[in-house]
């Protein structure tokens, strides 16, 4: 089945920053209906909250196993109810293939493992990182790419808001400098920030807001579905660096894109179905992999759709992706990871699975 981008024609799913004519073409998609392959040992899947694609083109996925339904893990019956099924590990890693490569995690000595498991990372030194949105969640935690401890930032219901130099509140996702080794962190659902850690000691380097400012977690959370931009985050829920050192920032539930330089510049935003209401429609964030970085691409929970915006403007160009369960189709896409080759794996919460779309080209 192809999925062909068209051209968003509203100009409210839109902030143009510059004037300037779009990108010629868009990139266009196939759903792989085949990845992943079948799992071992009779796992099923829970609540997908993060995919990640590391430097071997390996794709790491973060799964919930206790929202897992009663008639999902039948095997755990005492006695068995049926031969079919139990959960699986909390993080995975598949190869391109789609073949199941390792499992890990859970609770262990040295570290608080999250209420809930949300965001994953892997680093350009096989690091992972975990983040998690529990109520008492205000840490993250690195770990070898075995599952061997290496780090914990922050700690379990320890928080103190948006400026507090020692922990995160719910923060959604993380992304390492591979010029500075620094962690920089989507802090989150409570905090209203990026907040940066030097990726090996954990020590606090710097924090900000929407468009720079200094964060205020009392600020009103009311959706602005027209004129100028909330001057705060709403839901910090994902992040990521480019090439050239900016950071993309998802502000889910003010549907919009930010951009800023790795020190807390504001630059530049974009508006993605600015009258989306529910959870908002700014849910991940993640770059083409040409070496341009061209594109951006924007997992839509919502509406259930990827958006594809011009980089260097952030105006919306198109999307693929519809409300479904068929192959294609999102129920909940909430994260989202683009490999070397251009692949987009998109994982679903409500929809407890992780798709890949094949690149096919820019036409």
């Amino acid at each position: 089945m192809k999925i062909r981008i068209g051209f968003v024609v509203a100009l409210a799913a839109a902030s143009l920053v510059h004037a300037q004519a779009p990108p010629a073409g868009v990139p266009v998609f196939e759903v792989d209906p085949n990845w992943p392959k079948a799992l071992p040992n009779n796992w099923t899947f829970g609540e997908f909250s993060g995919v990640a694609v590391d430097t071997h083109d390996h794709i790491w996925i973060n799964q919930r196993p206790r929202t897992l339904a009663d008639d999902e893990k039948y095997l755990l019956a005492k006695p068995p109810i049926g031969d079919c099924c139990q959960p699986g590990p909390s993080i995975m890693e598949f190869d391109q293939e789609g073949n199941f490569v390792q499992g890990w995690g859970g609770p262990g000595a040295g570290y608080e493992w999250p209420e809930n498991e949300h965001g994953i990372h892997v680093d350009h030194l096989d690091n992972v990182w975990i983040s998690g949105n529990g109520p008492k969640d205000g840490h993250i935690l690195k770990f070898t790419r075995t599952g061997r401890f290496i780090l914990q930032i922050g700690r379990l219901g320890a928080s103190k808001g948006s400026d507090d130099t020692q922990n995160v509140k719910r923060a959604s996702k993380m992304h390492v400098s591979p010029r500075t080794n620094e962690l920089f962190v989507s802090d989150g659902y409570d905090n209203r920030r990026v907040v940066v850690f030097d990726a090996n000691t954990g020590a606090y380097k710097r924090h900000w807001g929407a468009y720079g400012n200094r964060p205020d977690d009392a600020a009103p959370r009311a959706l602005m579905q027209d004129g100028a931009g909330p001057t705060q985050f709403n839901l910090v829920h994902g992040l990521r660096l480019s090439i050239d050192n900016i950071v993309y920032v998802a502000d889910r539930l003010n549907n919009r894109i930010q951009a800023f330089t790795a020190e807390g510049t504001f630059l530049r935003e974009g508006f993605i179905a600015r009258s989306t209401l529910g959870n908002g429609a700014a849910y991940d964030v993640d770059l083409s992999a040409d070496l341009e970085e061209r594109f951006v691409y924007v997992a839509d929970g919502t509406n259930n759709h990827i958006w594809i915006l011009d980089r260097s403007t952030l105006r919306v160009l198109g999307n693929f992706g519809r409300q479904g369960r068929y192959a294609g189709q999102f129920h909940h896409s909430h994260s989202l990871a683009v490999d070397s080759r251009g692949n987009i794996y998109v994982a679903e919460t409500q929809g407890k699975r992780v798709q890949r779309f094949l690149f096919k080209g820019v036409k």
